[in-house]
């Protein structure tokens, strides 16, 4: 009998785990994480906590990247895996149609009823590739419009609509898709009147930065892309599923309908990657035209079964235990006591989101003493300060947060939904700590900035 022990290999080699990934996979990540000291060894994690081997509990206030909304290990999820493993269901036959894609759809269409149909798919950025094609197909248009900024994905399809140019170097060339700024209608329109536009793809919020849509935009951007016959797609991947306080982000303006929505990361529990892309009708019904084109777009894990069912108990588990208003709630509070260090602390320049998307912005101080330092920060590379602050609240306070992009002054902080008021107090409280030390001007904090700038100057 074939024998595999999983928790001897892991108790054997477990301990090679930064050379392991120096060795085979990618050698820049095992090199930054032991530059910022984040290189720890993490052992279990429950809800929005983990620990490391000597017991030592963390916050986690980055939910990896968003899709652990349901926080760590959730039973109710856990318990499904189980139970449709242990099902031995005839999964992926390709030639039948089992009852858990159609569930998970139902369910997610209940959520958005002006919409119809899903395709189901592996991951965010295969639900973004997925309403490009759809939104070509249907309109029988080329060209694609998107934010300054935006963040859609990695693959080919998908960078073509990544507003950031550090994602693009070295992939060129890519689509022929235009970016307009976030907010900017007189933009929008320009580019819609040259009568080529298939679609506007949008976050409600920008993982980049943490921008929100200012209000009213999305609905008059649905108005120009009608009256231009273009679709629009809200890219959800991040903020669907209750991350901003309500069901969908794009939900918090009355009467916006996207003709396509991109959902993913917390669909999957945390353990088993899908993607899904949400639709109308007769776009589905354009690109599966007939019996010759029904695999035209497919996927060959889509709809698997234990994805299907990890997303059915995700949606599960949120709708009994209240979720969607919990990171409203949550998110109020945790909004409102950090905006309110803004005016204590002149290094603090905003606090901005919705739910529990929160971003923190760190601008130049007026004091001559700490202009100083800012100033040398700010040479070397941009984004250094935010770097500043996510390292002691790591090292000092085992809270994880995230520089919230490349060249930003913005904290991230997307945290498990099922976070409590003391997480937000123990958030706070390192906080207020790590601005504290900031604003005295000298210490370890300090110190480190200075190594930071070595390391900037060094990799020019």
């Amino acid at each position: 009998m074939t024998r595999f022990d999983l928790r001897a290999l892991l108790a054997e080699r477990g301990a090679e785990r930064y050379e392991l990934h120096a060795r085979h996979l990618n050698p820049q990540l095992p090199r930054m994480l032991r530059t910022i000291g984040f290189d720890k060894v993490y052992v279990r994690a429950e809800g929005a906590h983990f620990w490391d081997a000597e017991g030592n509990d963390y916050l986690d206030m980055l939910a990896g990247f968003g899709v652990m909304g349901l926080g760590r290990h959730h039973p109710v999820v856990r318990q499904a895996l189980h139970d449709v493993l242990d099902a031995s269901l005839p999964d992926l036959t390709r030639f039948d149609c089992q009852p858990l894609p159609g569930l998970l759809a139902e369910k997610l269409l209940s959520h958005s009823p002006h919409l119809d149909r899903v395709f189901f798919g592996n991951s965010g950025t295969e639900a973004v590739e997925t309403a490009l094609k759809f939104a070509r197909c249907a309109t029988g248009r080329p060209r694609m419009l998107y934010c300054a900024h935006a963040f859609h994905g990695l693959t080919a399809g998908s960078l073509s609509v990544n507003g950031e140019n550090g994602f693009r170097e070295g992939f060129a060339p890519l689509l022929p898709d235009t970016a307009v700024p976030l907010g900017d209608l007189g933009a929008l329109e320009r580019e819609l009147r040259r009568g080529d536009v298939a679609a506007f793809v949008v976050e409600p919020v920008q993982g980049k930065g943490v921008h929100e849509a200012p209000p009213g935009y999305l609905r008059a951007a649905q108005e120009l892309l009608r009256r231009h016959k273009a679709l629009l797609i809200a890219d959800e991947v991040q903020t669907g599923l209750g991350r901003t306080g309500t069901f969908y982000a794009y939900q918090h303006e009355e009467g916006v309908e996207p003709d396509l929505v991109c959902v993913a990361k917390a669909l999957s529990g945390g353990y088993v990657p899908v993607g899904a892309t949400l639709g109308k009708d007769w776009i589905f019904r354009k690109v599966y035209s007939s019996m010759d084109r029904v695999l035209v777009h497919s996927a060959s894990f889509g709809s698997n079964a234990q994805a299907m069912a990890a997303g059915l108990a995700v949606l599960s588990a949120m709708e009994q235990e209240g979720l969607v208003a919990r990171a409203r709630t949550m998110g109020d509070l945790l909004r409102g006591r950090l905006a309110a260090l803004v005016g204590e602390y002149e290094l603090l320049h905003q606090v901005r989101g919705r739910g529990l998307m929160v971003g923190i912005e760190f601008g130049r101080p007026s004091s001559l003493g700490l202009r100083s330092r800012w100033a040398m920060l700010q040479t070397a590379r941009k984004g250094l300060f935010a770097q500043m602050v996510v390292v002691p609240l790591l090292q000092r306070h085992r809270i994880l947060t995230q520089v919230s992009g490349d060249h930003l002054e913005v904290i991230k902080l997307i945290p498990p939904l099922v976070v409590d008021e003391r997480d937000v107090d123990r958030f706070v409280t390192a906080f207020r700590a790590v601005m504290d030390e900031a604003h005295e001007g000298g210490g370890l904090m300090w110190e480190f900035g200075r190594t930071l700038v070595k390391q900037a100057v060094a990799n020019r």
